[in-house]
């Protein structure tokens, strides 16, 4: 079995329809001051395993699905349902990908049942930067991804890329693993994000034209909430209720959870903003006036789209789009 690398995950995560992001939790204990969802130690949670068992059991019957990604929040607080959904995950044959922090590898042991999700996963995404090591210390992370190297799983380092940011966590990784970390652990600079918390600590990036915008690389990916909560990207101010309303979806159980993925898979728009890019679409009459318009990035004019979609109908030009470059028949 090929290697879950970090580019073979985005090249997952870029082809309509393989993958879905299931947001198990909002707590999270670490309560970093960059947190772009705002999880906090008693943030919401799951009320039971009803729903969730629902919506896990229609993703996994979903022919196209080949990875879910588990986040939070910290998943890894919530064991019931972390247990239930890589249980019926992996029984299905799909791909298990964990994000987590690592708060849970305290000096006293992981617990066994850790392990057994550990056991049944493909790749863990473990997060450290200076906020993380400043809430939770250096210790978790290192016994973390030593748990995680403990069952030959690859495992990939994502790092706010500030000063000195990437070059203490391949200090962490080596006092982990000694020289032959890269043998275990690759690194992946990622940007802090002004959302949750987030918008006290960064500033949105500087306004850019809306035709020199590019494709959208997680147009491709709905977001299932743990609560039925069905968002049509990642865009984390969407998924906490905030943006268009039309990139949300409230659900009441699996079948609804499983008619808005599908929905969002096949909108037009969504399908266009991942072909063409947001640039691209302002060619399109209906978003003409928006070339010259400036935004702070992709998700900004999405928005706008996303409001004026539903005016379009069942609009040829953009169920064309959609397919640009695809190799698909519109």
């Amino acid at each position: 079995m090929d290697r879950m690398t970090h580019a073979r995950m985005l090249r997952i995560r870029r082809t309509p329809g393989a993958t879905v992001l299931l947001f198990l939790t909002d707590r999270c204990p670490v309560g970093c001051a960059h947190c772009s969802v705002d999880s906090r130690p008693d943030g919401p949670r799951p009320g039971g395993t009803a729903l969730l068992a629902q919506i896990v059991d229609r993703l996994c019957a979903d022919p196209a699905l080949t990875t879910v990604g588990v986040s939070g929040g910290e998943p890894f607080v919530e064991r019931r349902a972390l247990t239930l959904a890589a249980e019926r995950i992996t029984a299905a044959g799909k791909d298990l990908v964990v994000y987590t922090s690592g708060v849970w590898a305290g000096a006293g042991g992981t617990p066994r049942w850790i392990h057994d999700v550990l056991e049944r996963c493909r790749c863990i995404y473990l997060s450290t930067d200076a906020h993380h090591e400043a809430a939770a210390g250096p210790g978790r992370f290192v016994r973390a991804a030593q748990a995680v190297a403990s069952h030959g799983l690859p495992l990939v380092v994502q790092v706010v890329d500030e000063e000195g940011a990437l070059a203490r966590a391949r200090e962490l990784l080596h006092a982990a693993f000694g020289d032959a970390w890269p043998q275990h652990a690759e690194v992946v600079p990622t940007r802090g994000l002004p959302h949750g918390r987030g918008a006290g600590v960064y500033r949105p990036a500087d306004r850019t034209a809306g035709r020199d915008l590019g494709r959208c690389t997680e147009a491709a990916t709905p977001v299932v909430r743990y609560d039925g909560r069905v968002t049509a990207c990642c865009n984390e101010t969407v998924l906490m209720g905030g943006g268009p309303a039309g990139l949300r979806r409230e659900c009441a159980d699996g079948d609804e959870v499983g008619a808005a993925v599908t929905g969002f898979r096949a909108a037009p728009l969504y399908r266009a903003l991942g072909a063409v890019g947001g640039g691209g679409l302002t060619a399109h009459p209906a978003f003409a006036d928006l070339a010259d318009r400036r935004f702070t990035g992709i998700c900004g004019l999405c928005w706008e789209m996303t409001r004026r979609a539903p005016t379009l109908g069942d609009d040829p030009l953009l169920r064309a789009l959609g397919f640009w470059g695809r190799g698909e028949p519109a």
